[in-house]
């Protein structure tokens, strides 16, 4: 019996092309947002004011930090750069908006309101993303950056910064609206 070593940068050539795959769609998927938020629609004023609404406060503050960590985590995901803290920065991300937003709607997306079952989907992806790295077509693996880091260190990485962000946003920032 063969006993073979995977690492994170051994992968088989077609897990290389499915990291670069999902990477191609989380980071432009997430960049877009975030650059609507700069200069499309309301604009980070009509965003400030969104935020303020659900109760994210202050609505300017929370509105130039979302568009820029989508921006900033998109570039990253999108390169394969930093990977475990991009993919964390889209996991709080996430637990932010589905804390702030669409638990109180239930799982599906089609619910009144939208649910949380995309948020999650895509938190899923970034945990995934986080721990098994961006595949040897990225810069994380030209440049050797997280190359000695186990499939583990990564998990756990990815998944206390992301969780541990939104965590610290949401006790600073969050005032959930009184209901009317």
């Amino acid at each position: 019996m063969n006993i073979v070593l995977i690492t994170k940068f051994s992968f088989p050539a077609t897990i290389n092309v499915v990291l670069l795959i999902v990477r191609l769609f989380l980071g432009p998927m997430i960049f877009t947002h975030g650059y609507r938020k700069f200069f499309r629609g309301g604009r980070l004023a009509g965003t400030a004011g969104w935020f303020e609404k659900i109760g994210m406060k202050p609505g300017r503050l929370n509105a130039v930090a979302a568009a820029s960590t989508e921006t900033g985590v998109g570039v990253l995901l999108t390169l394969g750069l930093l990977t475990p803290l991009a993919s964390a920065g889209l996991l709080a991300l996430m637990t932010v908006a589905i804390v702030s937003v669409h638990r109180e709607n239930g799982f599906m997306i089609s619910n009144k309101g939208e649910g949380m079952e995309y948020c999650l989907a895509l938190s899923v992806m970034a945990l995934a993303l986080g721990t098994l790295g961006p595949g040897k077509f990225s810069l994380d693996f030209s440049m050797k950056i997280f190359s000695h880091w186990s499939f583990s260190t990564d998990f756990f990485v990815t998944l206390a910064v992301g969780l541990g962000a939104a965590l610290l946003q949401l006790l600073a920032c969050y005032r959930p609206p009184k209901p009317s």
